[in-house]
């Protein structure tokens, strides 16, 4: 099974950016569908954001439209999620999620997530 480790979270002004970096430790990195998550406390995990294993298609969540972008590199078998202009509502610890191996399913869902990585907080101060 894969390992996730993610990387890049903490604490931020409002306004701000941060990059998140999760690295896989399997190849080939393209046989997984990609996604971040993220759960404040006393709420649900929720998505956030997914590309495909391609990468050729990518889907966010509202609120983060236009503010993240979710990326990735096969050769160093990681995943990135840029955020921008970061708001005090971001703050969670953000999760790295892949799909089980060769999966059409890119996870939108919790119940699309084959493998989690252990989180990474994001605090975004006002």
């Amino acid at each position: 099974q894969v390992h996730l480790e993610e990387s890049g979270g903490g604490l931020v002004q409002s306004g701000g950016s941060l990059r998140l970096s999760c690295t896989a430790s399997r190849r080939p990195f393209s046989t997984y569908g990609m996604a971040w998550f993220r759960q404040s406390p006393g709420k649900e995990r929720e998505f956030v954001a997914s590309i495909s294993r391609s990468g050729d298609s990518t889907n966010y969540e509202d609120s983060v439209k236009g503010r993240f972008t979710i990326s990735r590199d096969d050769d160093k078998n990681q995943v990135y999620l840029q955020m921008n202009s970061l708001k005090p509502g971001d703050t969670a610890v953000y999760f790295c999620a892949a799909s089980p191996p060769y999966s059409v399913v890119v996870p939108t869902l919790l119940s699309h997530v084959g493998t989690w990585g252990q989180g990474t907080q994001v605090t975004v101060s006002s």
